[in-house]
């Protein structure tokens, strides 16, 4: 199970993008509101209706915690306590997490990068605390998964798969969307 965290303010394309690639890889991922409240709207006026809110996900079966970017959405998420358990806790047993854009700030803020190369939006660099800033679109390094932006979304979610289930199963979703590698 993976899960995408839905805050308002959410940037969409980043969101979308992965719970539809990990779909088509056969992933089984969930879209997970931290508002308190199931409906979420996205930074561009998109409402969604996330599968589980927060205090109802069952993060034992949890293998991968994804933060979307966006403003204010990661800043939402960077603001919720909860969270930031949950990311102290994944990265304290080496479970996966992958934020993009914005979002890496939010493992920056929790000290989740220290020691880590990461990649984020430009301008945000300095909010990465302790991390040694790489200028690739997508950066693995420790069981974090970081990336630049929207236009990087396509590659981010791709690594995902590749991580998660193999470079075939990324290069299988990349070829059935004509995505070339």
């Amino acid at each position: 199970m993976v899960y995408v965290h839905l805050a308002e303010g959410f940037e969409e394309i980043e969101a979308f993008t992965v719970v539809d690639l990990l779909r088509r890889a056969g992933i089984e991922t969930e879209t997970v509101s931290v508002t308190g409240k199931l409906p979420v709207t996205g930074a561009h006026g998109i409402d969604v209706i996330a599968d589980v809110l927060f205090d109802d996900a069952s993060y034992g079966s949890c293998e991968m915690i994804v933060l979307p970017g966006g403003l204010p959405g990661a800043t939402n998420l960077d603001g919720h306590d909860g969270l930031r358990e949950k990311l102290y806790s994944f990265n304290n047993q080496e479970k996966w997490i992958a934020a993009i854009c914005a979002a890496p700030l939010v493992l920056g803020h929790a000290g989740i990068l220290k020691g880590k190369k990461a990649t984020c939006y430009p301008g945000f660099e300095k909010e990465l605390d302790g991390a040694e800033i790489s200028p690739g679109n997508v950066v693995s390094d420790k069981k974090v998964i970081t990336s630049r932006g929207p236009a990087t979304a396509m590659d981010f979610a791709l690594k995902i798969v590749s991580e998660l289930k193999g470079k075939e199963a990324a290069d299988e979703v990349a070829a059935g969307l004509l995505y070339a590698l």
